[in-house]
């Protein structure tokens, strides 16, 4: 397939790249080698309030001491990856409006990194670059086409086909959070869109159906004692009650994997991914607790009922496994697929 190369050719010189990965909350950063090696990490605040300019010299800041936390010095960097969330101008290099980031609107931020630098600076969706680090360099390794949700505040997807991020002909590729799963009468989420995946299963959606729960008697233990308290009613006290078996824990935990399913059925009869993986902060402990594990386990089960048995019976489906190092380290292998020696890139939107 014309494009980008694999970056994870072992036979391609050792090249060595920064991922950096913006968050509302914190920036992300890392020196990351051509076979996905992690040399170093740095996690700093991102203070958004502060504004756009004080936030850039935050990231050059976490940037430049990446490097100088890894073995390699700058003229050792080939180039860097810069990911960051909310709607962007890939070929333009802007940064559009962030929706956790309100005074950040159309920072021409790619070109800012590179002119500063004096490094090729490729610029990608927080979300994609989480999901390619997963194809590069964790779960997905091997796959030949991935598929990762991030369940958390809202719910964020990155798409991945032989070797290449759906970035879409305007930037918004792979924004399946936003998948309709309910006509009529579906429920507002925050972009004030009806009846979309993120309505019910990210953490707002997730408590407002729990509210609604128990406003209708619906039979709970753990989480009605816990309210009594004055404690206020989250995604994790809803995970930790469903731990102690609390049926209303559990009602809801189940009800978000099957639709989570609902979105997985439809990435399936769009892209049919060898691997569907999720992560973020609301996958309820992962492999490693029974909660996790009857999570993926219903999302499995419900697939089988609602693809075609050739595709839900091969498609591989589990956790992701880089937490949140995925973010830059994507950004870091995108990097490598751009520029790296054994790249094979049309240069799409990407700084020189």
């Amino acid at each position: 397939m014309p494009g980008v190369s694999r970056p994870r050719d072992r036979k391609a010189p050792q090249e060595f790249f920064v991922g950096v990965d913006v968050g509302g909350t914190n920036i992300k950063t890392g020196v990351v080698t051509s076979t996905g090696k992690v040399l170093s990490s740095v996690v700093v605040a991102t203070e958004a309030e502060k504004g756009p300019e004080a936030g850039l010299q935050t990231i050059k800041g976490a940037i430049e001491a990446a490097v100088m936390q890894s073995p390699i010095r700058w003229q050792g960097i080939t180039a860097i990856g810069l990911a960051v969330p909310g709607t962007i101008d890939i070929p333009n290099g802007l940064w559009m409006e962030p929706a956790n980031m309100p005074l950040w609107r159309h920072i021409p931020i790619r070109q800012l990194i590179a002119d500063h630098f004096e490094k090729p600076t490729v610029f990608l969706n927080d979300a994609n670059a989480a999901a390619f680090g997963e194809y590069w360099a964790g779960a997905g390794a091997g796959a030949h086409s991935l598929a990762l949700w991030t369940l958390g505040t809202g719910i964020g997807c990155g798409l991945i086909i032989d070797g290449q991020i759906v970035e879409g002909a305007h930037s918004h590729g792979g924004e399946c959070g936003f998948l309709y799963i309910q006509i009529e009468n579906g429920r507002p989420a925050a972009t004030g869109m009806r009846g979309t995946l993120e309505a019910y299963v990210g953490a707002a959606g997730l408590v407002t159906r729990c509210h609604e729960a128990l406003a209708r008697g619906a039979a709970s233990t753990v989480i009605a004692e816990r309210l009594k308290t004055g404690e206020p009613l989250t995604p994790l006290l809803i995970a930790e009650a469903a731990e102690k078996r609390d049926p209303l824990g559990l009602t809801l935990i189940d009800e978000s994997a099957r639709f989570m399913a609902y979105g997985t059925a439809n990435l399936m009869h769009t892209i049919d991914p060898g691997v569907v993986l999720f992560g973020g902060n609301m996958t309820f402990g992962r492999n490693e607790t029974e909660l996790g594990r009857r999570f993926l386990g219903i999302v499995r089960d419900e697939i089988k009922k609602l693809s075609f048995p050739v595709p839900a019976e091969q498609v591989r489906i589990d956790y992701a496994s880089l937490g949140g190092q995925a973010g830059f380290i994507g950004a870091g292998g995108w990097a490598c697929s751009i520029f790296g020696a054994d790249a094979v890139s049309l240069m799409r939107g990407h700084a020189v």
